[in-house]
């Protein structure tokens, strides 16, 4: 039996492989599940898959979270020191699904263990790419992207020579605004930003695809995973969702992978590896889907793909300062203080007021994170202030 440990486990892509694992009890032994403060869905994964160890990382959670595992025999563990042991546990395979820089520190220590680390965090190679690869290097550990398009670039080039790669290609919904003109945009609502037309995701990468700032974060995952030029990664606007990505070679071959909008495709991918998990996922009918459209980014309306790559060519510490610029931006905006069109105007600011930084440690990481959330707060503070005048 593989022994597994899933970090956000109540989350969006934690939910999905919690699914995946109670589907195959004789395949996975969990060792432990971490969320952050939900006691009581967390009690009942732990029941469902029989975990060894339940971790909330809110420490006032103990208490209740003891009470529903009460008799169960799993044991209870609350606050930041006790999800880093769960990560540091030695799991043949962990999900690293806690979202943005709070899973930075839990994947680094899953990482300096070994295994398969399935990442779908992707801040944390984001923000935080040359010390998330020197862990994994060091530790003989294996990457195994659960986004999507990085998940299908994964397979497609799987046994390839890398030698006659050219170039992959990203591809991206387009959002909910994909047709919407500046005007629009300008007049966005946290509301209609949240309804993504294909996936169903949390508000913040729902935020994200609306900008178009998860595709420009996907540049950077891709260029630090596949170690690729900026130059060798398109972005393609794909409103159907079923081509997730594509490997083009030197010959002129494309190979693409393509599959039903569902998560769980590319999270049982990334549990099986290098087998095949069967899911109950839907099955893709081309002749249903019909028409498959591809389109070039419009990069006025959608300038977080321009200054993505901008920030992935200035290298160093400009990643990280674009990550926590948006986070800081797109909660804004999810508050009402900003408008739409201000998200990317807060991190392009930001990446401007810092300038180039080291971001070489996992101290450096955390203290330029923080001076760019300080920044981009600033910089709100001034895009609310001119809306309300």
């Amino acid at each position: 039996m593989k022994t597994v440990t899933v970090l956000g486990s109540t989350g969006s892509i934690g939910k999905s492989t919690v699914d995946l694992l109670a589907a195959n009890p004789a395949r996975y032994r969990v060792l432990a599940l971490v969320a952050n403060r939900n006691a009581e869905a967390l009690a009942v994964q732990a029941r469902l898959l029989r975990a060894e160890l339940a971790v909330c990382s809110d420490p006032a959670m103990h208490r209740p979270l003891q009470a529903a595992l009460a008799g169960t025999g799993i044991r209870v563990a609350c606050g930041e020191d006790a999800v880093l042991a769960a990560a540091r546990m030695g799991a043949a395979w962990t999900m690293a699904a806690i979202t943005g820089v709070a899973g930075l520190a839990p994947t680094l220590a899953a990482a300096e263990r070994g295994g398969a680390i399935a990442l779908a965090n992707k801040e944390a190679i984001v923000s935080a790419g040359d010390v998330m690869l020197r862990a994994v290097r060091d530790a003989g550990a294996t990457l195994l992207p659960v986004d999507s398009e990085h998940n299908a670039i994964f397979q497609a080039l799987a046994g390839s020579d890398r030698a006659g790669l050219e170039k992959i290609i990203l591809t991206a919904s387009g959002g909910p605004f994909r047709q919407a003109s500046l005007e629009d945009m300008a007049r966005a609502t946290p509301d209609s930003a949240l309804r993504h037309p294909v996936w169903s995701m949390g508000a913040k990468i729902s935020i994200d695809s609306a900008t178009l700032f998860n595709k420009g974060l996907e540049v950077i995952e891709a260029a630090r995973l596949f170690a690729l030029e900026a130059a060798q990664i398109e972005v393609l606007v794909h409103p159907q969702s079923i081509v997730h990505g594509m490997v083009c070679y030197k010959d002129g071959s494309v190979l693409a992978q393509l599959g039903a909008p569902d998560m769980r495709i590319p999270i049982a991918h990334t549990l099986a590896w290098p087998e095949r998990l069967e899911t109950h996922s839907p099955r893709l009918d081309l002749a249903r889907a019909g028409t498959l459209e591809f389109l070039a980014p419009d990069e006025i309306r959608f300038p977080a793909l321009r200054i993505a790559r901008d920030a992935l060519r200035a290298g160093g510490g400009a990643p990280t300062i674009l990550n926590g610029a948006n986070e800081i931006a797109v909660a804004a905006f999810l508050a009402r203080r900003i408008g739409f069109l201000d998200i990317a105007a807060v991190v392009e600011g930001v990446l401007d007021r810092i300038g180039p930084c080291r971001a070489d440690s996992l101290s450096a990481v955390v203290a330029l994170d923080a001076e760019a959330r300080r920044v981009a707060n600033d910089f709100a503070a001034l895009r609310e202030a001119a809306r309300a005048a």
